[in-house]
C-alpha cells in the first residue's frame, strides 16, 4: 500500500514538473521579453541606405553659409553666436538629439590689443621708419572688412620690443640655425623663417639660444602656391592660391589642453599653476607676416647664398643676411623691429555637446567630435566639418525623433571650442571625464577640416578601424564620377600592398597632434580615426589648402574653389556618418585586431632592419620585441577564430560583451604614463610623436637617434624596448581567452 502510495506520489510531481516546464517554455516562446531581440540585433543596412540617401549636399552648403556670416575666433561673440546655433539645432524638437547642453572651461588664451596693432618695421639708424609691414590683409570681398577679423599674430607670443639686423633661417629647425651660426653671428638678430619643417613655436624656440632676439614667419609661394604670386590673375579672387598679403595665424604653444592646467579639467576653481611656469610657447617675439612682405625683406638681405633647399618662389637669392640688409640697399645698415602687443587672458570658452542615448548598451559610447571656433570665418577650417556634423546630427536626430531608429550604443557628439588656441575644449573634457570616458568609449570619429579640396578621400586612424573605413567607403559614390565609388577613387591616388589584404588604400596613422582626436588617441588611449576629401599630391605642392587659417577662408572662397556644389562635403558625411553607424549599432563592434598586427609587424620588422644590428653590439637583445609581436599576432588570429565560429546573435549578451569589450579596450593596452616623461599627455607607446622620422615605433626610434649622438644613452633605448615589449605582450593578454 505504502508502495503503491509513494508511486502515485512520484508520478504526479514527475507530471506536474513536466507540466510547468512546457508552460514556462511555452510562454518564453510565444511572449519573450522585447529586450531579447533588441539585444541580438545587429546593424540595419537598409537604414544605412536610408540615412546615404536623406545627407543633403544643399543643406551642408545652407549650414556654411550660416557658419560662416560672422568671424567666430575662440571665446569672442561670433563664437557664442555659434554656440547658440549648435544649441537651436541639437534641441530642435523634430531634428534634434535626446540631450543638447553646453560645458563652460576657464582657458588661458592670447591675444593681440586692438588698440596698439603689432607692427613690423624697417628703421634707419635715426629710428626712422623706412618700411612697415601691413597690419591687415587686403580687401578682396567685404568679408575682410569685418571689424571682427583679427589682425595676423602669433598665439602665445611674448610682448616686446626687439629691434635687430635681419637673418634668413629657412624653417627655423634646430638644424637651420646651426648652420646658419656657422656663418653668421645670430647674437642680437631677427631671424625671418618660414611656415614648415618646425612647428610654429619651435621656430622660435629654437632661436634663442643662439642669441636671435625676435622671429618672423611666413609662408612662401613655393610651398603654398606651386610658385605664383601675383593677385592680378594668378592668386585669390581667380584661384584657390593665397593672395600676397596672406598671413597664417595660429597657435604658437607646444602642448595641447589648457596650459595653467595640466592634467586637470580648467574649471574656475581649479589649481593653476604660475604662468611663469609654462613651457613650450616662445621665449622670444614672433610674429607672421604676409609673402609680399616677407619678399622686400629677403631680396633686401646681404650675406652669403643660403643654400639650394633654402631657396623659395621670390625671384632673387635667398641670402643668410650680412647680418643686415645688403649693400647698396633702400635698407642699408638699416634694422627690423617688432612691436608685439599680445596680452594673455584666461576667459571661458564652451563645448557644446548632443547625445543619442543607446537603446542596449547606453553605457558605451561613440564619441564624434569637430571644433567649432575659427581663426576668421573658418569656412574649410573648421566649418566645413562643422557644416557636416550639422547635416549628419539632422538626419540621425530626425529618424530618432520620428521613432524609426535608436542605436544600440549612445552617440554623443562634441563641438570643441578653443581648438585654434591648442585643442583646448577636446582636451578639457578628456580631463574631466576621464575615468568615464577611459571605461566606456568604444571610438572617437574627428571630422575637423571635412574638405581640404576635392579630389580624394584620406583617412587616418589606428589599424583597426581600417575595414570599416573600406566598407563605408565602398558604399558611398565619389563625387563627380559615374559608377565610381569613394573607395575605388581613393585607391587609384593612394595605395600600398598589405600582406593580408592586398592591394587597398593608405590609411595614416594618428601619430602626431593636429587635431582633436590628440587626446583621445594619446591620452585616454580610445581607438580614434580623422577623415577629410583631399587634393590631388601630384598636381599641387601645396602643403594645406592655400587660404588655410586668412581672413581669405571664407563662403565665397569655399564654394568656388574648394568644394562647388558641396558634393565632396556630402561625400565626406555619408562616409563618415555610415563608419558612426556601424561602430554605435553593430552587434560586434566592427573592429579588426588582425590588422593592428600587422602594422605591428611592419613596424618590428623597420627596427629590426634600422636597429638590431647596433643594438646586438652592446648586448641589447630584441628577441623580446619579436616575441611580444609573435605573442600579439597569435591572439588577434585566435580572436578572430573566436568570433568566425561564434553564432553572436543567439549567444548569450555577456559573451558578445566580453568579446567587444576585449576590441573597444585593446588600445587602453598601450598606454604606459612613465614612457614619455618629456611630451606631456603622451601615453601611447605606438602612436606617440617621434622626431626620428622613422616609419616604427616612436619611443624607439627618438631613444636610437639621440643614442647615436650621445654615447651615454643607449639605456634609454633599451627602456624603450622593454617599454614597447611588455606593452606589446599585454595587449597580446588582453585579447585572450578570459580566465
Amino acid at each position: 500500500m505504502i508502495k503503491q502510495v509513494l508511486i502515485g506520489v512520484l508520478c504526479g510531481a514527475a507530471v506536474l514538473t513536466a507540466g510547468i516546464l512546457i508552460g514556462h517554455f511555452g510562454i518564453t516562446m510565444s511572449s519573450a521579453p522585447s529586450w531579447v531581440k533588441d539585444v541580438a540585433k545587429d546593424v540595419d543596412e537598409s537604414l544605412i541606405e536610408k540615412f546615404l540617401s536623406e545627407v543633403d549636399n544643399i543643406q551642408i552648403q545652407e549650414n556654411l553659409r550660416e557658419l560662416t556670416k560672422v568671424p567666430h575666433m575662440a571665446t569672442t561673440a561670433g563664437d557664442e553666436q555659434t554656440v547658440q546655433l549648435m544649441l537651436k539645432r541639437w534641441q530642435d524638437p523634430e531634428t534634434g538629439l535626446d540631450q543638447a547642453w553646453r560645458e563652460e572651461f576657464m582657458v588661458y588664451l592670447s591675444f593681440p590689443d586692438p588698440k596698439k596693432p603689432n607692427k613690423v618695421t624697417v628703421v634707419s639708424p635715426s629710428d626712422e621708419v623706412l618700411y612697415t609691414a601691413r597690419e591687415k590683409e587686403k580687401t578682396y570681398t567685404s568679408d575682410q572688412d569685418d571689424p571682427e577679423v583679427v589682425q595676423p599674430y602669433a598665439a602665445y607670443s611674448p610682448a616686446g620690443h626687439p629691434k635687430g639686423k635681419l637673418v634668413y633661417a629657412n624653417q627655423g629647425k634646430p638644424s637651420d640655425y646651426q648652420l646658419l651660426n656657422n656663418t653668421v653671428d645670430l647674437r642680437g638678430t631677427i631671424a625671418i623663417t618660414r611656415y614648415g619643417g618646425a612647428g610654429r613655436g619651435a621656430k622660435a624656440i629654437n632661436a634663442a639660444p643662439y642669441g636671435v632676439i625676435g622671429v618672423l614667419v611666413y609662408t612662401d609661394p613655393l610651398d603654398i602656391n606651386d610658385g605664383l604670386m601675383s593677385d592680378i590673375n594668378e592668386t585669390y579672387p581667380h584661384s584657390w592660391y593665397m593672395p600676397p598679403s596672406g598671413v597664417e595665424r595660429g597657435s604658437f604653444n607646444g602642448q595641447f589642453g589648457d596650459m595653467l592646467t595640466p592634467y586637470l579639467a580648467a574649471k574656475e576653481e581649479t589649481y593653476r599653476i604660475p604662468a611663469e611656469n609654462i613651457t613650450g610657447i616662445p621665449p622670444i617675439p614672433i610674429q607672421p607676416i604676409g609673402f609680399e612682405d616677407a619678399y622686400r625683406l629677403i631680396c633686401e638681405l646681404g650675406g652669403k647664398a643660403a643654400p639650394a633647399q633654402w631657396q623659395g618662389a621670390f625671384n632673387c637669392t635667398y641670402n643668410f643676411g650680412g647680418p643686415g640688409f645688403q649693400n647698396p640697399s633702400a635698407f642699408n645698415n638699416s634694422d627690423v623691429k617688432l612691436d608685439i602687443f599680445n596680452y594673455e587672458e584666461k576667459k571661458n570658452s564652451s563645448n557644446v555637446m548632443g547625445v543619442i542615448k543607446g537603446s542596449v548598451e547606453p553605457d558605451r559610447y561613440v564619441i564624434y567630435g569637430n571644433h567649432r571656433d575659427s581663426w576668421v570665418h573658418g569656412a574649410i577650417d573648421p566649418s566645413s566639418g562643422t557644416s557636416v556634423m550639422l547635416e549628419l546630427t539632422r538626419v540621425l536626430g530626425k529618424m530618432v525623433k520620428q521613432g524609426k531608429w535608436r542605436p544600440r550604443r549612445s552617440i554623443i557628439f562634441g563641438s570643441w571650442g578653443a581648438e585654434e588656441f591648442g585643442l583646448i575644449g577636446s582636451a578639457e573634457y578628456t580631463e574631466q571625464y576621464f575615468t568615464k570616458l577611459s571605461e566606456r568609449t568604444v571610438a572617437y570619429i574627428n571630422v575637423d577640416i571635412a574638405v581640404f579640396a576635392n579630389a580624394t578621400l584620406r583617412a587616418s586612424g589606428m589599424p583597426s578601424l581600417q575595414k570599416i573605413i573600406f566598407k563605408a567607403a565602398k558604399q558611398v559614390d565619389a563625387p563627380g564620377l559615374d559608377s565610381t565609388s569613394v573607395y575605388d577613387n581613393w585607391i587609384q591616388y593612394s595605395n600600398r600592398t598589405s600582406q593580408a589584404n592586398g592591394l587597398i588604400p593608405n590609411v595614416g596613422y594618428l601619430s602626431g597632434a593636429g587635431s582633436d582626436y590628440a587626446a583621445f588617441v594619446h591620452y585616454l588611449g580610445i581607438t580614434s580615426m580623422d577623415i577629410s576629401y583631399t587634393y590631388d599630391r601630384s598636381k599641387t605642392n601645396a602643403r594645406i589648402y592655400p587660404a588655410y587659417h586668412t581672413a581669405y577662408d571664407t563662403f565665397d572662397y569655399a564654394s568656388k574653389f574648394i568644394d562647388p556644389g558641396f558634393v565632396s562635403h556630402q561625400a565626406i558625411a555619408r562616409t563618415a556618418g555610415n563608419v558612426l553607424i556601424r561602430l554605435a549599432d553593430s552587434l560586434l563592434v566592427p573592429l579588426n585586431c588582425s590588422d593592428y598586427a600587422e602594422t605591428l609587424e611592419d613596424y618590428l620588422n623597420t627596427a629590426v632592419t634600422l636597429y638590431q644590428h647596433q643594438l646586438q653590439e652592446r648586448n641589447i637583445s630584441m628577441e623580446p620585441l619579436k616575441r611580444a609581436v609573435a605573442s600579439f599576432r597569435s591572439a588577434a588570429t585566435h580572436l578572430d577564430q573566436v568570433i568566425r565560429s561564434s553564432d553572436l546573435a543567439n549567444e548569450t549578451p555577456l559573451t558578445v560583451r566580453r568579446i567587444n569589450d576585449q576590441l573597444m579596450l585593446l588600445d587602453r593596452a598601450f598606454l604606459d604614463p612613465l614612457a614619455f616623461p618629456d611630451k606631456y599627455a603622451y601615453r601611447h607607446v605606438i602612436w606617440a610623436s617621434s622626431s626620428a622620422g622613422k616609419p616604427t615605433f616612436p619611443g624607439l626610434a627618438d631613444a636610437f637617434a639621440n643614442a647615436e649622438s650621445q654615447s651615454s644613452a643607449w639605456d634609454k633605448v633599451h627602456y624603450h624596448l622593454s617599454v614597447l615589449s611588455q606593452a606589446i605582450e599585454g595587449a597580446a593578454h588582453t585579447l585572450g581567452d578570459v580566465i
